[in-house]
C-alpha cells in the first residue's frame, strides 16, 4: 500500500470519527437512531450506537477496497489501474459524507429531508454506472452472475447497459431528490432501482443464451 497516496483517504474515512468524537459529550444519552420516510424518528437508542456509523460506512467500504484487490483470484481489479482509486475514493467520500449527515442528524434530534440520503444514493449509482464499462470481469465488484462470470463478452456488454441504466438512473433519482416530495421520491427511488437491478440480470441471462446458439 502507497501510504502518501492513501493519506487524504484516510482523512476522509477519519471525519465522522473525529467529528463524533468532537459532539460526544454535548450528545444526550438517547439519541434517534431510525428515520420512516417521512423523516420522523421511530426509534431512539443509546448514544454509543453512533459509534457503529463510521465503522460500517467509510472505514468498512475503504477497508473492502483495500482488501479485495489482493484477495482476487484472477487479479482483474489491479489491472484497472488508477480507475479503481478513483471508485474507492468517490465511494469512500460518499460513506464518509453520509456517515456524517446521520451524526448530525442525530445530535440535531431532526432529519430535515430524507431526500438526502435518497440524493447521496443517486450519487453512488451515477457514479457506478459511470464506472461499471470499466470494470474487468471479477468476483467483486459488478453485476456478478453466472452469465457474466462465464462469459467475457456477457460481462462487456452487461456493464456496458447496465452502466448506462444506473447513470441514468442515478441522474433521475438525484433531480427528483431536489424537486419531488418525500414520499413520492421513496417510491420512484424504489421503482428505479428494481428496474436497474432486474433488467440487466435478465440481460446477461439472454446474451449468455444467444451467445450459447451462436457458437453450436
Amino acid at each position: 500500500m502507497n501510504l502518501k497516496k492513501e493519506l487524504p483517504l484516510i482523512a476522509i474515512v477519519l471525519l465522522p470519527f473525529i467529528y463524533l468524537a468532537y459532539l460526544w459529550n454535548d450528545l444526550p444519552n438517547s439519541v434517534p437512531m431510525h428515520w420512516n420516510i417521512k423523516g420522523e424518528i421511530d426509534r431512539y437508542g443509546d448514544k454509543t450506537e453512533l459509534i457503529i456509523i463510521p465503522f460500517l460506512l467509510p472505514l468498512l467500504v475503504y477497508v473492502i477496497f483495500l482488501v479485495v484487490p489482493k484477495i482476487d483470484p484472477k487479479n482483474k481489479l489491479n489491472k484497472m489501474g488508477n480507475k479503481l482509486q478513483i471508485i474507492k475514493f468517490l465511494l469512500t467520500t460518499l460513506m464518509s459524507i453520509l456517515a456524517l449527515f446521520i451524526i448530525y442528524s442525530a445530535k440535531n434530534q431532526s432529519f430535515t429531508n430524507p431526500n438526502y440520503i435518497l440524493l447521496l444514493t443517486g450519487l453512488l449509482y451515477l457514479i457506478l454506472g459511470n464506472y461499471f464499462k470499466t470494470i474487468k470481469a471479477n468476483y467483486f465488484i459488478g453485476i456478478r452472475t453466472p452469465w457474466t462470470l462465464e462469459n467475457e463478452t456477457v460481462w462487456k456488454e452487461t456493464h456496458r447497459l447496465g452502466g448506462k441504466m444506473w447513470f441514468i438512473g442515478g441522474l433521475i433519482i438525484v433531480f427528483s431528490s431536489l424537486l419531488v416530495e418525500k414520499q413520492t421520491n421513496f417510491a420512484l427511488f424504489i421503482v428505479i432501482t428494481a428496474i436497474i437491478t432486474i433488467i440487466p440480470v435478465i440481460y446477461s441471462y439472454i446474451k449468455f443464451q444467444n451467445l450459447k446458439k451462436l457458437a453450436k
